[in-house]
Parts: structure tokens; sequence; C-alpha cells
């Protein structure tokens, strides 16, 4: 019964992750991810917001450039690997320079309910499914 517990509370977790992330975007935050995998990750999860795909731009300063005049918060949700994490470093710092509100907690927060396993947004689905399946196994053997 552990387990199950545990799977329930990942996955219950997960889903108000997307239903925060869906009331930031009501709010007017804008919701950046690296690539349109992650971005249908999100979609596929229930996320029912605008998201801004960082590959669409030519550039860390063409981003900036785009959003630096923006009084809405960023919420940053880059992957977790060597180049996101060396993309959010450059773009948060361009963006607070510039007086930007940029917000990290979100990719804090997802990298905490995962402890850390999901280091691509785009995994986050797979993740997800793991612990369902995990759920859903454990309840046909002992049911």
């Amino acid at each position: 019964m552990v387990y199950r517990n545990t799977d329930m509370a990942v996955l219950d977790r997960i889903t108000q992750f997307i239903h925060s992330l869906n009331r930031e975007s009501e709010n007017g935050s804008i919701i950046v991810v690296e690539g349109k995998r992650d971005s249908a990750a999100l979609t596929k999860l229930g996320f029912i917001g605008q998201v801004t795909v960082y590959n669409r731009f030519k550039g860390v300063l063409d981003f900036v450039d785009s959003h630096q005049l923006t009084d809405k918060k960023i919420i940053l949700l880059l992957d977790m690997d060597r180049t996101g994490k060396y993309l959010t470093s450059r773009i948060v710092s361009l963006l607070q320079q510039r007086g930007s509100n940029v917000n990290l907690t979100y990719k804090k927060k997802l990298c905490e309910i995962t402890n850390g396993k999901v280091r691509h947004i785009e995994d986050i689905g797979s993740y997800q499914n793991s612990y369902q399946n995990l759920g859903s196994k454990f309840l046909g053997n002992y049911s």
C-alpha cells in the first residue's frame, strides 16, 4: 500500500503543477519551454495556456529583445540538461539586467516533484505514465 500512496501522491503533485501553470497563464504570465516537444508534453498533461517556444527565436539575444519590455512574469521551464542550464542562466541574467520579472520557481518545483529524474520537459509525460502503470500493476496484483 505504501507504493500506491506514493504513486498517487506523485501523480497528484504533477496534476497540481499543471493546474498552477494554467492559473499563471490565465493571469498573463509567459510560459517558456525549449522546444515544440516540450510544449506538446505540457499540452498532453492538460496545460491549456499559451506556451512560448524558445527555439523559434534566433538565439538568446533575440529572445531577450522580444521579451524585455513586457511587464508580465516570465516563467522559464527550460530543460535541466547542460544546454538548458546554460540557456536559463543567460536568459535570467540578461532579462534581470533589463528589469524583467523572471521566475524559476516552477522549474525547481518540477525537479522536486520528480526527484531530479526528469531532465527534459518532454519526458514528464513518460514519467507520469510510468507512475500510472506502477499503480495499475499494483492494483491488478493485489485487488
